[in-house]
């Protein structure tokens, strides 16, 4: 099989998974002739699925493709063949089926980490009332006003894109378009519609801070999914003709990297500091905003990020109870239980359930790969390769192995 041919099956098989579960295929920009196909065909069997997966997988060896790409392909058909198993109700353990779709072996985080975070936060926080309480008082002084909310998403857009404008470039006819919707178990949603247009919903549900809301813009749009699809539809897609950059499958380690870049994205255009640069914007709406002690209270809740990851172990590892789950999240991430409750509305959905490994697992090993970054090159120009490249997981974690950054391909 050519290679061009074993992408073109690679394709054919992302969109049948879509066939099985809706919105499976997160975003497709390619040729609009495979999709109608898919269409047209019978429902899929998902063991044949998974049957297919492994057969693509036992070509790719020889295939004339550069070995990234061979890379990228075989560590997604890995993912979708667990699917394929899980759709056709093959038991499989929750820690393989992770790591089958983003290449991590995870593990239950350590609670005396959780204890620091929670001694760093009263110490920021001091006060007679449990941290709970004073935590979510001092939330409470950060939460923008409904009828503010678009309006402050747009101003921090509009900031970021003119800064990852000026350094990543972005093409001139891009597009975020922003809605206000609700009833989501998620905070954000980027859809990629292709052509450089991006819509991006934001769930006012969960009552926005000014503090999250500058990681939240830059998650979904500049620098990150928005970004990051824009750049691999001019580069890898339309100079370089790799079309498996045309389909962005969830559960598979696309996501991984793609989350980690987003969580990231404020940190690699703004850094330190954001908290006053943030302050500055919502002061301009008349808001107030307490910067530099968000900024803190952020870093040291930052340090609580596994304790969701703990969550979804406890569901569909341990076999946890929704109640125990809930106040597990409650004493860890000292929120409010309806906000545990939409934790774990996220956590259970059959599509969601793994995914929050993307975040934990993506940051912390991006974050990590952005600090072995060469001596003399900035947060910025490494993080320019997340963008451009057609990285996975296991290829991170080589380079921090090895502790000499790969050449970048050109061409």
């Amino acid at each position: 099989m050519e290679g061009h041919q074993l992408v073109r099956e690679y394709l054919l098989l992302g969109l049948r998974f879509d066939r099985l579960v809706d919105g499976f295929v997160d975003a497709y920009t390619g040729d609009p002739l495979l999709r109608r196909q898919v269409g047209d065909e019978p429902r899929p069997d998902p063991a044949a699925l998974a049957a297919r997966a492994r057969e693509l997988r036992a070509e790719l060896p020889g295939i004339n493709l550069a070995p990234e790409r061979i890379a990228f392909l075989d560590s997604h058909l890995i993912a979708l063949e667990c699917s394929g198993r899980k759709l056709a109700g093959e038991a499989v353990s929750f820690v393989t089926e992770v790591e089958s779709y983003f290449q991590v072996r995870i593990t239950p985080g350590d609670q005396d980490e959780y204890r620091a975070a929670h001694a760093e936060l009263s110490a920021l926080l001091p006060g007679e009332s449990s941290l709970e309480t004073r935590l979510n008082t001092f939330r409470g002084r950060d939460l923008v006003p409904p009828e503010k909310l678009a309006t402050v998403v747009h101003a921090l857009s509009s900031a970021l894109r003119d800064t990852v404008r000026g350094t990543f470039g972005l093409p001139e006819q891009e597009l975020v378009e922003y809605e206000i919707v609700t009833d989501k178990p998620w905070s954000g949603f980027n859809y990629y519609l292709g052509g450089y247009h991006s819509k991006v919903a934001i769930n006012a549900d969960l009552g926005h801070r000014m503090a999250n809301l500058p990681h939240l813009v830059a998650h979904e749009s500049y620098p990150g999914h928005h970004t990051e699809h824009c750049r691999k539809e001019s580069g890898l897609v339309d100079k370089l003709g790799q079309a498996e950059q045309t389909i962005f499958l969830v559960n598979t380690p696309q996501c991984l990297m793609a989350e980690g870049l987003a969580d990231l994205g404020l940190h690699a255009v703004i850094g330190a500091g954001w908290g006053r640069w943030t302050q500055e914007i919502v002061g301009d709406l008349g808001l107030r905003m307490e910067g530099e002690q968000q900024e803190r209270m952020e870093g040291a809740l930052g340090k609580l990020a596994s304790v969701r990851q703990d969550a979804a172990l406890m569901l569909h590892d341990r076999g946890a109870d929704v109640d125990e789950v809930a106040m597990f999240l409650r004493r860890w991430l000292l929120c409010t239980d309806a906000r545990a409750r939409q934790m774990i509305r996220f956590l259970s959905d059959p599509l969601w359930r793994a995914y929050t490994t993307t975040y934990v697992e993506g940051y912390r090993l991006l974050r990590t790969w952005l600090n072995a970054r060469p001596s003399g090159q900035t947060v910025a120009q490494r993080y320019h390769r997340l963008l451009d490249e057609p990285l996975i997981p296991a290829g991170v974690r080589a380079e921090i192995a090895a502790d000499i950054p790969a050449v970048p391909r050109v061409g």
